[in-house]
């Protein structure tokens, strides 16, 4: 582990960007930002079109370490490069932003009101060349529907136990069981899901570091006693569906609780855009995110 980049992210203001979109989302990524399905014939053009869009963002001046700690990669990313760097490199060593990437294979059908994610038959492997990549940590998701304690259990024991698997390679895992912004019953599901994550921290080896990505909470402050943890490095907040400003204004009433945020961070940006539109945006957007996540 790089004890320079855990200390960032430990410590440091800012917030992490979420450029992640992996298979199933890519498309509607790329759509938003103004390429429709028909400029591209198969998977391989489409993963080279979205990282031209991530490379855009990465590239950007507006894009740096005054305002961001760290950036999650999808594997497709991590294996390509930005002007000769493999992408993770050229983040730390040109941006002095730290890398993570996602490590799940998308969600499973619901099942006791959640989705668990799908199996990770390749963990192991994404892991060692992660660790080549010189990734420092991972991310992996899942998703709360409904406030079913049993659901929940299921939800907080996967993520921690493939979690342990993530801390023995040397990585620091983020495990985020997203609650839906839009079930009837968040309060209740954010309260069985605090719950079952203070059981699992307890049960953590002493040395073991985790982060968290979680919903904003409906009751501000409500993780706040999780930060505390002392095998939590940090706690980052996703937005959601929430549009940018709505993430935003909830955010900044969460004190500790950091952006980590994808279509938040990108809305608004389009292929069309000039550089010089395209660099404004983005800036605005970093400036709005960054002071969301130092109050």
């Amino acid at each position: 582990m790089n004890t320079k980049q855990l200390e960032r992210i430990h410590t440091g203001k800012g917030f992490i960007a979420a450029l992640d979109q992996s298979g199933g989302s890519t498309p509607k990524a790329l759509a938003q930002y103004g390429i429709p399905k028909t400029s591209y014939s198969n998977e391989e053009e489409m993963y080279a079109l979205v990282h031209e869009m991530r490379t855009r963002i990465i590239k950007s001046p507006a894009f740096d370490s005054k305002h961001i700690l760290g950036a999650i990669l999808f594997e497709n990313t991590m294996d390509r490069s930005i002007d000769g760097q493999l992408t993770a490199d050229y983040l730390w060593e040109k941006k002095g932003i730290v890398p993570f990437l996602k490590v799940d294979k998308g969600l499973a059908d619901p099942e006791d009101g959640v989705q668990l994610m799908k199996p990770i038959p390749d963990l192991k492997d994404l892991l060692k060349r992660a660790v080549e990549r010189n990734i420092f940590g991972t991310k992996m998701r899942s998703l709360i529907k409904e406030a079913n304690p049993a659901g929940i259990k299921k939800v907080v024991e996967q993520q921690f136990a493939i979690g342990k698997q993530i801390v023995e390679m040397g990585l620091v895992p983020i495990i985020e069981p997203e609650v839906d912004i839009y079930s009837a019953d968040k309060v209740t599901s954010e309260k069985w899901l605090k719950d079952e994550i203070s059981a699992q921290l307890s049960a953590l080896d002493k040395d073991a570091k985790i982060m968290l990505k979680l919903s904003i909470p409906t009751e501000n402050n409500f993780y706040s006693d999780l930060m505390k943890d002392p095998h939590v490095v940090r706690i980052v907040a996703l937005s959601g569906g929430y549009s940018q400003a709505e993430a935003n204004e909830k955010l900044a009433q969460n004190h500790g609780l950091i952006a980590s945020f994808s279509r938040a961070l990108s809305q608004g940006l389009t292929a069309g855009q000039t550089d010089e539109e395209f660099n404004a945006v983005l800036s605005k957007s970093v400036q709005d995110i960054y002071e969301a996540s130092i109050k």
